[in-house]
Parts: structure tokens; sequence; C-alpha cells
């Protein structure tokens, strides 16, 4: 009885690290929907890595991106209404 009083934490927190590490790799993986949305998106683009970066941010959050290179941002509102920072600094978040 003494054993599994003093395994039952260990067992759990092995559990608890085992889902982490699941949850962060498919959190990090991305979805092959979102890949292939935002090579499209940034096909384009003059700065490849950090377009791709926003993008499938903002896809992952949205669940959608405009379709074309450029524009077309009405076509998903959330996509479209990202911003960053505030006041005179704030910018579109998505590309």
């Amino acid at each position: 009885m003494k054993l599994l009083y003093t395994a039952l934490p260990l067992l759990l927190l092995l559990l608890l690290l085992l889902l982490a590490s699941d949850h962060f790799q498919a959190t990090m993986a991305g979805s092959a929907f979102c890949n292939g949305k935002c090579k499209v998106r940034c096909s384009k683009a003059s700065e490849q890595e950090r377009c791709l970066k926003y993008c499938g941010l903002c896809c992952e959050e949205c669940r959608c991106v405009p379709p074309g290179t450029y524009g077309n941002k009405d076509r998903c509102p959330c996509y479209r209404d990202k911003f960053t920072g505030h006041g005179r600094r704030r910018r579109p978040k998505c590309p």
C-alpha cells in the first residue's frame, strides 16, 4: 500500500508530461490546411519565412486564409481584423 502512494504521484506526473508533449508537437506541426493555404498566399512575398509564420498563426486562429497572393481579405473577416499594436503603431497582423 505504501508503494502505491509513492508511485501514484510519479505516474500522474509522467502522464501529464506525456500529454503536454503530445499537445506541444501538435501545436508546432501546424495543419495541412493552413500550410497549403499559406504557401499559396505567401508565394510572391518578399519575406517568405515571415509571411508564412504570420499567415500560419492567423490561419490557426481564424481557420481561413483569403484566396490569392494579396488582398481579398473581405472573404475572411477574422483574418482581416487581426492587428498588432495600438494607436499609430497599429498594423495588420495577417499578410
